[in-house]
């Protein structure tokens, strides 16, 4: 066994790693972490009318802001086309299309505020 001091945003931890197995690692904070603010609650999107929802869930990977919708239901798309721009720590973000298909709801409206994983379109 080794004994690392790791310090993660300021707040030492002693983690104790087993080498050759597979086990749990075990770790204690040297010290309480401060409790972050409270975000406020997002409005939960409208969701899309019934039936049009897409076997394919486009997430959200981190919390932000929608800046621009780049595609709309009935938009064929290929992999990697953008279909949102996500605004997160102050960084534009394309959320782009897992695979090939048609865009089936875009479930999010500029100027809402996600969370990570929320739905923010799907596919066909």
């Amino acid at each position: 066994m080794k004994k690392y001091t790791i310090t993660v945003n300021g707040v030492a931890y002693d983690v104790t790693v087993e080498e050759g197995t597979s086990s749990a690692v075990q770790s204690a904070p040297k010290a309480a972490a401060p409790a972050p603010a409270a975000a406020p609650a997002a409005p939960a999107p409208a969701a899309a009318p019934a039936g049009t929802q897409g076997s394919v869930e486009v997430t959200s990977p981190m919390p932000g802001k929608i800046l621009a919708v780049k595609k709309n239901p009935g938009d064929a798309v290929k992999a990697g086309d953008p279909i949102l721009v996500l605004e997160a720590m102050k960084m534009e973000n394309d959320i782009v299309a897992p695979q090939d298909g048609t865009v089936a709801s875009v479930n999010v409206s500029v100027g809402d505020s996600v969370e990570s994983g929320a739905v923010l379109a799907t596919l066909n």
